[in-house]
C-alpha cells in the first residue's frame, strides 16, 4: 500500500472566503515504511496571508512574494499523491483547500483518484474524550517535537507519519541488511540500515538505583491501597 501523509498550511481558515493553500508537505510511506521520499512547496497566494495564520506558521508575505502560483505546480504535486491513500490529521481542512484549488484550475477534487484516512478520527477512536491534537498525540505516543516552535507542513507531515505508525502498530517487515530492495524502495532511494558489525560494543544496561527503586515500589503501595488490594504488578512481583 502507498500513503502519502500529507498537511498544508493557508492564508486563513476558509477557502470559500477566498484563502489559499500556501505550503504543502508530504512524506511517503509504502507498506507502512517511510522511504524518504517526500514533496514539499511553498506557494505564492497571490492575496495577502492574515495576520492570525502568519502567528500560526510565521510564513510571511514577503516571503512567498517569488514562490510559484499554484497553477505552476498542481501536475507535479498531483502526479506525486495521485493513487494513494492521503493520510491527514483533521483531513477536511486540508482536502477542502486542496479542492478549491483545483477547482480553480477547472480540475476534479483531489478524492477523485485518492482516498483519505483521516488520523484526528483514528486518534478520537482510539483515545475517546481526550485531547487529540497532533501535540498531543506526540506526548501521548512520546515523539519527540521540541523542534515544532511554529507548525511547517513538511516538519508536521514528518510528526504526523510517527504519529500514525505508532497509533496503528509501528513499521513493519523492517529488514536489516537485505540484500536486495523492493522496485518501489529503490525508487525512492531510501537509506541503506547496513549489517550490524559483529564486533560492535555490547549495548550499556543502566540498572534503577535505590532511590528509583524505593519510588517504584512506593508507586505500587498507592496503587496496592486505592484498588483494593488488586494491584496486578505485585501480584506478579510475589
Amino acid at each position: 500500500m502507498r500513503q502519502i501523509v500529507l498537511d498544508t498550511e493557508t492564508t486563513g481558515l476558509e477557502p470559500h472566503l477566498g484563502h489559499r493553500v500556501i505550503e504543502i508537505g508530504c512524506v511517503e510511506v509504502i507498506s507502512r515504511k517511510l522511504t524518504g521520499r517526500h514533496y514539499h512547496q511553498y506557494i505564492n497566494p497571490e492575496r495577502e496571508v492574515d495576520q492570525g495564520a502568519i502567528e500560526v506558521h510565521g510564513i510571511t508575505n514577503e516571503f512567498l512574494q517569488d514562490k510559484p502560483r499554484f497553477a505552476a505546480i498542481a501536475a507535479e504535486f498531483w502526479e506525486f499523491v495521485r493513487g494513494a491513500e492521503l493520510v491527514i490529521h483533521n483531513a477536511a481542512f486540508d482536502i477542502g483547500f486542496l479542492n478549491h484549488e483545483f477547482a480553480r484550475l477547472s480540475r476534479g477534487p483531489v478524492t477523485d483518484e485518492c482516498t483519505v484516512l483521516d488520523t484526528l478520527a483514528l486518534a478520537r477512536q482510539k483515545h475517546p474524550g481526550q485531547k487529540n491534537s497532533l501535540d498531543a498525540l506526540c506526548k501521548r505516543y512520546g515523539i519527540d517535537n521540541s523542534h515544532r516552535d511554529l507548525h511547517g507542513a513538511l516538519l508536521d507531515a514528518e510528526i504526523l507519519a510517527d504519529v500514525y505508525l505508532l497509533m496503528t502498530g509501528g513499521q513493519t517487515a523492517l529488514e536489516l541488511g537485505s540484500e536486495s530492495q523492493t522496485s518501489a524502495q529503490q525508487a525512492s532511494g531510501p537509506v541503506s540500515l547496513g549489517r550490524i558489525s559483529s564486533d560492535r560494543r555490547p549495548l550499556r544496561v543502566i540498572q534503577a538505583s535505590a532511590i528509583e527503586l524505593e519510588a517504584h515500589q512506593n508507586k505500587l503501595n498507592v496503587i496496592e491501597k486505592a484498588s483494593g488490594g488488586n494491584c496486578v504488578w505485585l501480584k506478579q512481583e510475589a
